[in-house]
């Protein structure tokens, strides 16, 4: 029998690797520079591995009436595994990928091709850029995970940024942004209060670890128009392997008191990961 072989190219923006899962059959590890990016199971699309990945799925659970088909743009590509997870989980829905880097967009569609029958259209090209572009009113969920190297970039995280965010959203579309921090969390509370500027609703979720300053970790910020389902989610986050907080209400506007909104001649790129805080062994 023949086994997968790790696959290593240099891509547009560093080195990336496809290390296959001894434990499962068709599944994959990206890294790119020796930092994990995605994981994908080829044969089972709804196994989001990372922790972070599964709570950005737990929200787009709830977005409209489980199993509605969804207009769906993700900023930040990775080994596109919410567009499989969306596919598998509301068939037919449209989704658009942006991505940065072609080259690592080429390498994941020649060595991890997309399920058949998957409406999912690529765009090599810079996050902001292209959402400047995009039609208002024509996403249900804009789901935001992108990392030059290990820091989300400066230009994703003003108040100008949110404006087009809210734009392309539809009035009952939710935002959801994968970002990176620790205590004093001053680029995450300053996330929060740029998408408050835009969005009328907030939620944070995360481990009560990083909440409490123990560590560096991602958080999922959420924004929307409308209520949040923080029942649903508090419900789901809690039954995980590494169980998570949701945070909202005024316990958010507690946390994210006293940070400003970022103006795009202010912007910085999100702190540095200290070494080893997402490197694999």
């Amino acid at each position: 029998m023949s086994e997968p072989i790790p696959v290593t190219r240099v891509v547009d923006h560093g080195t990336a690797k496809l290390m296959p899962d001894v434990d499962r059959e068709r599944a994959w590890l990206l890294t790119v520079d020796g930092a994990p990016q995605s994981y994908v199971d080829l044969d089972e699309p709804t196994h989001l591995e990372f922790e972070y990945a599964r709570r950005l799925g737990h929200v787009l659970d709830t977005v409209g009436e489980p199993g509605r088909p969804l207009d769906a743009l993700h900023l930040g590509g990775g080994a596109l595994t919410l567009p499989r997870y969306l596919a598998a989980t509301r068939p037919g829905s449209r989704q658009h990928v942006v991505e940065f880097d072609r080259g690592l967009l080429e390498l994941v569609a020649e060595h991890l091709p997309l399920p058949a029958g998957a409406d999912v259209t690529l765009h090599a090209a810079d996050a902001r850029a292209w959402l400047e572009s995009a039609p208002d009113d024509s996403a249900d969920v804009l789901v935001a995970d992108v990392f030059g190297g290990s820091r989300v970039p400066a230009h994703l995280t003003s108040v100008a940024y949110a404006q087009e965010a809210a734009r392309v959203l539809r009035p009952g579309g939710v935002y959801l942004a994968n970002l990176a921090d620790a205590a004093p969390f001053a680029f995450l509370r300053s996330q929060l209060a740029t998408l408050g500027t835009r969005f009328e609703e907030l939620a944070l979720i995360a481990e009560p670890g990083v909440l409490r300053g123990r560590r560096f970790g991602n958080a999922v910020l959420a924004a929307a128009h409308h209520p949040l389902d923080i029942a649903g989610l508090s419900r789901a986050t809690a039954a995980d392997a590494f169980p998570a907080r949701v945070e909202h209400g005024a316990a958010l506007r507690d946390f994210t008191r006293g940070a400003r909104p970022v103006r795009d001649e202010d912007a910085v790129p999100s702190p540095e990961p200290p070494e080893g805080a997402f490197g694999i062994g």
